[in-house]
């Protein structure tokens, strides 16, 4: 379980680390409404993954150091490439599993960074399973995808931005959930000043499924988003925070989100992933219907997307 203060000792702690991304305000996504979109898809290596993967090192180093063996992470997307990042910008050796299927431009990118990359399996799990192993031999530092304290809380250094750059304006943040550590670290940021609300696919409902049934559980996941919000169960911290927080969820479709995807691109020339566009989906269609006057944030979480498609 983490809080606010955890949140904010994250934020001095990586401060020099990661980019203040941009608030921006918008008046025609939804007319009438005040909407601002926080463009976190600017980050480095393009989604708000730096901010967790540099607190857990930088963390870890503070307790007394990172091991000789270095850091192992198991992702096939956003989470390896920003471990890879924060790695070899502290001079640190990373190793990061991946399932075989993993899109060659991805691998590419990690090996760019310096990671040592191991292709294994055809699922997330199989590569997961395979750096607990690495990690058990070694003694290298793991850095989970969503589901560790020190992650969490550095993701949601974005929700502490969003709160200092509106003045404490915004009454309500929209943000796509996978494995929920964006939406957890986001919501304890916020608790007590605005109310966090989950989108996500109606082809991979983790958080949904598990408030319905009051703990985690396992979903069949499938889909445009599931390359980036392809959890197949909400992470313990983020059902944890969700719960304690009151977080709701909202499911959109792959049609909605594929739009939205291009409303971004063609209002504001913005270029998000699938699983992004979720959040943007659930004002657009009416699934999130706010009150008159409320002040709605929706945060843009990554980018690392083919754009050829948008036309």
């Amino acid at each position: 379980m983490i809080d606010r203060t955890d949140v904010q000792a994250a934020a001095a702690r990586i401060s020099d680390r990661v980019r203040t991304t941009a608030l921006i305000t918008v008046d025609d996504l939804l007319p009438g409404a005040a909407v601002w979109l926080k463009l976190e898809q600017s980050q480095h290596t393009g989604s708000f993954k730096a901010r967790g993967a540099f607190n857990r090192i930088l963390a870890t180093a503070e307790r007394g150091g990172v091991p000789d063996s270095g850091v192992v992470a198991a992702s096939g997307g956003n989470a390896g490439l920003a471990v890879a990042y924060a790695a070899a910008q502290l001079g640190i050796p990373a190793e990061v599993y991946v399932p075989e299927n993993a899109p060659a431009v991805k691998v590419a990118k990690l090996r760019q960074f310096g990671a040592k990359v191991v292709q294994v399996g055809q699922r997330y799990l199989d590569a997961y399973e395979a750096a607990s192993q690495r990690v058990a031999a070694s003694g290298a530092l793991f850095c989970h995808a969503y589901d560790q304290p020190e992650i969490v809380a550095g993701q949601g250094t974005l929700g502490w931005e969003i709160r200092q750059q509106s003045g404490d304006e915004v009454d309500t943040i929209l943000v796509a959930v996978g494995g929920g550590g964006l939406m957890a670290g986001i919501a304890a940021a916020t608790e007590g000043r605005a109310k966090v609300v989950g989108v996500e696919p109606k082809a991979a409902p983790t958080l949904h499924e598990a408030l319905t049934a009051g703990e985690p559980v396992d979903v069949e996941v499938s889909g445009v988003a599931a390359d980036s919000l392809g959890a197949s169960r909400i992470g313990e911290i983020a059902f944890a925070v969700a719960a304690r927080a009151g977080v709701r969820s909202v499911l959109v479709s792959d049609d909605e989100i594929t739009q939205a995807r291009r409303e971004l691109w063609q209002r504001y020339r913005l270029i998000v992933e699938h699983g992004t566009a979720a959040a943007v989906a659930a004002l657009i269609t009416g699934a999130y219907r706010p009150a008159d006057g409320e002040r709605i944030a929706i945060v843009l979480c990554g980018a690392n997307t083919d754009p050829s498609d948008l036309g």
